[in-house]
């Protein structure tokens, strides 16, 4: 299996499609190869790679705190060791949080760069969310706590329409071999809390596509509107009647604007 040594751990990632390169960053407690349906596409125009962050999948899971300074770090690292000087950015959630902290403290590294569903800093809410996450699935059964996850981000339309796959994956939680560990939970959990780019947003110039659900009540639309304004070349594509995972929610019109956009950019 593909892995590379990066800023003191092991990282692992996978290619699909050839061209300029393109790096997928998933949220928290998710590997990269959940970029599938949206790689399905890409690969298509880019060369595809999808990385397991720090804390989760077939990569390292050491002791925390992180950061997502240290996981932007993890991927500049990751670029070198593949001899990219620059490449174009996609992330999810804490995905796009690693890509702001990228683009802020490697902007050579950064052609452009697609954030969904993510944040320049929590509020206190969103803080007190995630601490409670941190405490529940310490007590919780894995399946319920995937059910837990799936009403955070999942509109309600979505969630009445998909309810036997969304079961399914409560079965696969609960039967995982290899979950993730408490140590990448808690680590992951905690660079998404102490996540702070606000003051420094406008140091970004590069080109950025800002997308979100407008139901999303994990990360809310606030959030998005908030990195619209102060990065200064963005745009936002707001999607109707969808939450945190609008990009699974509305896949085509998802994967139609922002291989637009990467295309362009």
């Amino acid at each position: 299996m593909p892995y590379i040594k990066t800023n003191g751990i092991k990282m692992y990632y996978e290619e699909k499609g050839t061209g300029e390169p393109l790096i997928l960053i998933m949220g928290f407690g998710a590997p990269g190869s959940l970029w599938e349906l949206h790689v399905n596409e890409y690969s298509k125009h880019f060369r595809c790679i999808m990385i397991d962050n720090r804390g989760v999948g077939n990569s390292d899971q050491p002791e925390g705190p992180y950061s997502s300074e240290m996981m932007a770090n993890d991927v500049a690292g990751l670029m070198d060791e593949l001899n990219i000087q620059s490449c174009r950015i996609a992330g999810i959630s804490m995905g796009g949080t690693i890509a702001q902290s990228l683009a802020l403290n490697h902007p050579n590294k950064v052609k452009s760069m697609v954030l969904i569903s993510t944040w320049g800093k929590f509020d206190q809410y969103a803080v007190s969310v995630y601490e409670n996450l941190i405490k529940l699935r310490k007590v919780c059964d894995p399946g319920d706590f995937m059910e837990l996850i799936q009403l955070w981000i999942f509109a309600t339309d979505y969630f009445g329409k998909n309810i036997q796959d969304l079961k399914q994956g409560q079965i696969d939680a609960r039967n995982n071999p290899k979950p993730q560990s408490e140590n990448g939970f808690d680590g992951q959990l905690n660079a998404c809390m102490n996540h702070n780019s606000l003051n420094r947003l406008n140091e970004i110039n590069i080109p950025a596509f800002i997308v979100v659900g407008e139901n999303d009540i994990f990360t809310p639309l606030a959030f998005s509107l908030t990195l619209n304004e102060k990065i200064s070349n963005s745009k936002i594509l707001r999607i109707p009647k969808t939450g945190h995972a609008c990009h699974w929610e509305n896949l085509e019109l998802f994967n139609s604007e922002t291989t637009k956009f990467l295309q362009e950019n």
